[in-house]
């Protein structure tokens, strides 16, 4: 497993969702990696944090700019 790899497997390796080899084979590249190590931790601890706050409440300008600009993608993802 390469820095490359963990990027990859990032989201399944914290949903508990890789098989174990490769989880295994993350985790040994994670002993030896300390900028992977940071990735996973911090975006571990955002997921946390994130998953621990009230939903805030879009504005209804940003809100409705922002629908504009999905249909907009959307449309041209369609065509």
């Amino acid at each position: 497993m390469n820095c490359k790899g963990i990027i990859r497997e990032l989201t399944d390796y914290l949903d508990g969702e890789l098989p174990l080899a490769i989880k295994a084979e993350l985790e040994q590249h994670l002993i030896g990696c300390d900028d992977c190590r940071i990735v996973v931790d911090s975006t571990r601890k955002t997921i946390e944090i994130f998953c621990r706050c009230e939903p805030v409440p879009l504005p209804e300008d940003v809100r409705s700019r922002l629908h504009s600009v999905l249909r907009r993608h959307l449309g041209k993802a369609t065509n």
